[in-house]
């Protein structure tokens, strides 16, 4: 074996290909046909989109396991361990695993120069393989139509909320990063889109492969008993209902928009894994994402929360203007550079009382001096005259910082990247 720890092959993956990333499918695509993994035995769902990825993978996890089928799931980034990419009937699997998997992977690989991120998926589906899982949820990393994990055909493919992100990749509009996502689409298969205004883009790529794709709000419904707001709700199509049905444990009105595309996602594949009501409301109820406005019991309330552009900034400001805060609200802000900086603070600027700034540890973290400008730079009836802004080396300091100076009746959000809430998440937990 190459190296022996998970720490050694994760330090020399990120040296092996000259770029961070480099979208194509022709690197790992000549891996996985050495492997002999182009078709998998498990039922593949893969779920792209800006916002909503992880937690719909998270809630048909949840879902699955909860009706007694074997589960395997990929995501990224991870938050605190990269096992958390991973996983196996709900559990991150052990570095074992992992290094055993890369071994194979380097054997076949031979002078295949792969990103970080591609053998990272290979390693998702090697690992799942082996495990004889029934259905794996792949999660696409970056857009779609190139990204590494498009390299096998899915049986159902889930579209999540589209908005621009990442637009050196992807394009600067929703129509142009929307045809990207629609690249997971194939030719006759089952799809579901849970974004309430699709880009016609999508609908065009899919209408032109013939695609059976549900749309939500004309294929299926969400539905809140007298139009009033409760803790129950109840999902609709032509062939399926579910009523009475709990609020997923993740917090935000969006949640159920996602909820129903996963809802959607398990009747398209309803005669191979049937659900009941039961396992669709132990899942809806167990569900856990940590960093997705993940609130911390005790005082000061803490909330941590990987919002990085605009659409999740707005989820993240609605969230916190619905939450009860009878003090301050301190703001933990650290951000990658290619990110709508501009927007993202604009939408949160309201909220926030006292900002605590800091630079990532990596090579594209946005410098403090744009984040500082970004929030001295915003429109009269949102402007930061009224609140502090303070500069760190590092998000550890920031977040310290803010503690020192929180009383029992503020709140402390640390948000604007993975990369922000990973860097202080564990020694908050």
């Amino acid at each position: 074996m190459r190296f022996n720890t998970l720490t050694d092959w994760l330090v020399w993956q990120e040296t092996l290909h000259p770029r961070e990333i480099d979208l194509g499918l022709e690197r790992v695509g000549t891996v996985l046909a050495r492997l002999k993994l182009t078709r998998p035995d498990f039922t593949l769902i893969t779920v792209a989109g800006t916002n909503g990825k992880g937690s719909s993978v998270s809630m048909l996890e949840a879902i699955l396991l909860a009706a007694g089928y074997r589960v395997g799931s990929y995501t990224s980034p991870h938050l605190l361990r990269y096992n958390e990419r991973i996983k196996f009937d709900g559990q991150p699997v052990n570095d074992a695993m992992l290094c055993e998997s890369f071994e194979r992977i380097d054997q076949a690989r031979e002078d295949v120069r792969l990103t970080y991120f591609e053998f990272g998926t290979l390693a998702a589906i090697d690992i799942l393989q082996h495990a004889e899982v029934d259905v794996a949820i792949l999660e696409v990393g970056l857009g779609g139509r190139l990204d590494a994990v498009n390299i096998l055909d899915a049986d159902v493919a889930l579209i999540t909320a589209i908005d621009v992100d990442h637009v050196d990749w992807l394009g600067s509009d929703r129509e142009t990063i929307a045809r990207e996502k629609a690249g997971i689409l194939r030719k006759g298969q089952l799809a579901v889109c849970a974004d309430p205004t699709p880009p016609l883009s999508l609908l065009s790529v899919a209408e032109s492969l013939g695609v059976s794709l549900s749309l939500l709000g004309k294929d299926f419904f969400v539905e809140m008993p007298d139009g009033q707001e409760t803790n129950r709700w109840c999902w609709g199509n032509t062939q399926h209902r579910f009523e009475d049905l709990p609020l997923p444990a993740l917090p935000g009105d969006f949640q159920l928009n996602n909820a129903a595309g996963v809802l959607a996602v398990l009747a398209a594949v309803n005669t191979e894994f049937p659900v009941d009501m039961a396992a669709i409301t132990q899942g809806l109820q167990s569900v856990s994402l940590p960093g997705r406005f993940q609130v911390l019991p005790g005082t000061p309330l803490q909330i941590f929360d990987v919002a990085h552009n605009a659409q999740s900034a707005l989820a993240l400001a609605d969230n916190l203007a619905r939450q009860d805060c009878r003090g301050r609200t301190l703001a933990v802000l650290g951000m990658l550079a290619d990110k709508d900086i501009d927007t993202i603070v604009a939408q949160l600027r309201p909220m926030v009382d006292h900002w605590y700034l800091s630079p990532l540890p990596v090579p594209r973290s946005a410098p403090v001096e744009q984040l500082h400008a970004a929030l001295l730079g915003g429109p009269t009836e949102t402007s930061v005259s009224n609140a502090a802004i303070d500069i760190f080396d590092n998000v550890a300091a920031a977040y310290q910082a803010a503690l020192a100076a929180s009383t029992a009746e503020d709140r402390i959000v640390v948000t604007g990247s993975f990369y922000t809430v990973a860097a202080v998440l564990g020694e908050a937990v």
